[in-house]
């Protein structure tokens, strides 16, 4: 039975996703359809590319993605079927294939699909949803697509460190107002031989000097830092909204000061 999942930006309040289920459903009534998010913030490639780089490992093998994240709708755009990690991603040509992944893909096509309708607004429904059926039934991507490897790339910032300091940013905001930064476990380690930090937040009142294993490791309502399962540095507050609390918003800086003596 087919996977197929969908990240978007389209939210739930309209009609447009059950539209976009029924659609799926309508060519490939055995599949499987596990909605990843749909409340993605609108034309938010960065925060789409966060979700998916961290949940697509979790599912099988031949599972199909469906990123309807601004997609463009010019009769020039270009929307991708990618191969990699014996998965596919149905996806605009935007550049969020470099932001997701760190490796090459296995194959990568551009859909020659025809769209199902004269409107060119809903890509998604009327492109996206066909390849996935198609590739559902055991198709192959090049009987949709020719190849291509001319990608549109972004790059994303990267945490960067000099000789006592790590400078990254906030890039996602989860549900509970967790904020995701874009440093790493392993870019920390490097900063063993220093026994002493400090996390230093975007309002110069508020840092954190230890990393936590658990929320509980704080009292309610106190602010921890901890790595999650993402494997990157997570600045939150037990049961607390840190987002809001700490004043961090999504692209803010987040730095971190390496030093001998506690007392700096």
């Amino acid at each position: 039975m087919p996977i197929i999942t969908l990240t978007t930006d389209l939210g739930t309040k309209d009609y447009y996703v059950g539209s976009l289920k029924g659609a799926i459903l309508s060519q490939s009534p055995e599949a499987t359809i596990v909605d990843i998010t749909h409340e993605i913030k609108p034309f938010d490639m960065l925060q789409a590319s966060i979700v998916m780089r961290n949940t697509y490992r979790d599912f099988p093998k031949g599972t199909i993605h469906i990123i309807g994240v601004n997609p463009d709708v010019t009769e020039e755009s270009r929307h991708l079927v990618v191969s990699i990690h014996e998965q596919y991603f149905i996806m605009p040509d935007n550049g969020m294939f470099s932001l997701i992944f760190d490796s090459v893909a296995d194959e990568v096509v551009a859909l020659t699909l025809q769209q199902r309708t004269e409107m060119l607004s809903f890509p998604t429904k009327d492109i996206y949803v066909t390849a996935a059926a198609h590739l559902a039934r055991g198709g192959s991507p090049n009987v949709i697509g020719k190849p291509v490897k001319d990608l549109a790339e972004l790059v994303m910032f990267r945490a960067v460190s000099e000789e006592r300091l790590i400078r990254g940013m906030a890039v996602y905001i989860d549900h509970y107002g967790n904020v995701l930064t874009n440093i790493d476990s392993k870019l920390f380690k490097q900063f063993i031989k220093y026994p002493n930090f400090s996390i230093q937040l975007r309002r110069s009142e508020y840092e954190i000097k230890e990393i936590s294993k658990t929320y509980g490791d704080v009292p309610n309502g106190e602010k921890l830092a901890l790595f999650g399962t993402t494997g990157f540095l997570e600045i939150s507050i037990n049961r607390g909204d840190a987002s809001k609390l700490l004043g961090i918003n999504q692209s803010d800086i987040i730095r971190i000061e390496f030093y001998d003596h506690p007392n700096r």
